[in-house]
């Protein structure tokens, strides 16, 4: 690492991005993690948008692809659908 003021700060902003990007990262696969393991359609249906909104903003922050960010939302909306069979 070069001795220059500005390196410093940038090392010190970029260690402040990644321990932020890793805790909303974990956040965001606690709950899907959670609405994953709900067993009624109606309750999982309930939750769907306050997780696609956290993967949203996953995906507008560069913390994940927009395409994982896709994925991500329609294999949740996949298995909740498939509770109500």
């Amino acid at each position: 690492m070069a001795n220059h003021s500005a390196t410093k700060k940038d090392v010190r902003q970029s260690a402040k991005r990644n321990e932020r990007n890793r805790y909303y990262g974990k956040t965001t696969r606690n709950a899907i993690r959670d609405i994953k393991a709900i067993g009624e359609q109606k309750a999982a249906s309930e939750k769907l948008p306050l997780v696609a909104s956290m993967i949203d903003k996953l995906a507008k922050r560069g913390t994940i692809h927009k395409n994982k960010a896709a994925n991500l939302k329609s294999k949740l909306a996949k298995r909740i659908n498939a509770l109500a069979k």
